[in-house]
């Protein structure tokens, strides 16, 4: 019996891409409960205000919101918010901890998906955007979509 639900993305932060810089993405495993990955797998979790924090050694993440499961029992969380650990190698957390200790540079949450029937957590190294930074990338897609509109123009009148 195959898992219906691989590959499928459950949450995604798409406030990332436009404060930040993108540099390097990880993938990691999160320490969930059993009614908790039921919530998520209905899409019911929210990342956009998530961030991840590294203490001891170990990678947390802070306000990624998973609604508790409806026909959940007595070990069901109660806080919806709660942190919660992410799993990665040894090398990647000395990586990020190098990396994410200078300056302007942060540890997002990118997306939450399955794979192999485990609920995983792209993380991304980010590099805060300025404002001029921001209005530039506006500017980039909204020629690129001109640019695109003309050419489906184009090609509508040569048919």
């Amino acid at each position: 019996m195959g898992k219906k639900a691989d590959g499928k993305v459950l949450a995604q932060n798409k406030k990332a891409s436009h404060d930040y810089f993108i540099e390097d993405t990880y993938e990691a495993g999160m320490v969930l409960t059993g009614t908790e990955i039921k919530s998520l797998r209905n899409g019911r979790s929210n990342i956009s205000d998530a961030f991840a924090t590294i203490r001891n050694g170990e990678i947390h993440i802070h306000n990624m919101h998973i609604s508790p499961f409806e026909q959940g029992n007595r070990n069901n969380p109660t806080d919806p918010t709660r942190t919660r650990k992410l799993l990665l190698h040894k090398e990647q957390i000395r990586k990020l901890i190098g990396l994410s200790k200078q300056e302007g540079y942060t540890i997002v949450p990118l997306k939450i998906y399955v794979r192999n029937g485990y609920a995983k957590l792209l993380l991304g190294l980010g590099r805060g955007k300025k404002q001029y930074d921001k209005r530039e990338t506006a500017a980039k897609r909204d020629a690129q979509r001109d640019i695109q509109r003309a050419l489906r123009e184009k090609q509508k009148i040569a048919r």
